[in-house]
């Protein structure tokens, strides 16, 4: 399968590749910038996890890309879907934390969304966070995220789930 890659005015949303490994080890073994993704992870697990982001679009014909500034040329987090089994399909995003509060996450997000319903035909884009991650809520909620319904997850939290609007609908 071939990742596509999408830009942005400031950004280039790149398949996963081993040049993401520092950033994925800088991440996940760093408790608090990933205590939201069920880090801190040994640098093992981390390189585990980058090993899924790729074969995850193989499998299943979507994933994650690698966050690039354009001018810097800098890998700074991934955006993209995700879908454990049993879980529902979700946007998701994560930056190293010297990165955000800088609009990257959302621009990013506004790509992915863009590109779900454009080009993988979805009718819907959805996400969901923990509760406690008051940062993705605000962020979701700039993006336009709708709040439709609370469920419980496999892992037995209870999460709310937000759709986005097609930006190709009036």
């Amino acid at each position: 399968m071939q990742i596509p890659t999408l830009d942005t005015e400031r950004l280039q949303l790149l398949p996963p590749t081993l040049a993401c490994d520092a950033v994925y080890q800088r991440f996940y073994t760093d408790a608090e910038a990933s205590r939201h993704y069920s880090g801190p992870l040994t640098p093992a697990a981390a390189w585990a996890r980058l090993a899924s982001d790729l074969g995850v679009w193989h499998l299943q014909g979507f994933g994650v890309w690698a966050i690039q500034r354009r001018a810097e040329g800098d890998i700074v987090g991934m955006c993209g879907f995700w879908q454990g089994r049993g879980w529902p399909r979700e946007l998701t995003w994560w930056l190293l934390p010297e990165y955000r509060g800088m609009g990257i996450a959302q621009e990013a997000s506004r790509a992915a969304i863009d590109h779900a319903y454009r080009v993988f035909g979805w009718d819907s884009v959805q996400t969901y966070m923990n509760d406690n991650n008051m940062a993705a809520r605000t962020l979701v909620e700039r993006l336009g995220g709708i709040k439709f319904d609370r469920q419980i997850f496999p892992d037995g939290l209870e999460r709310d789930l937000y759709r986005f609007p097609n930006p190709h609908n009036s």
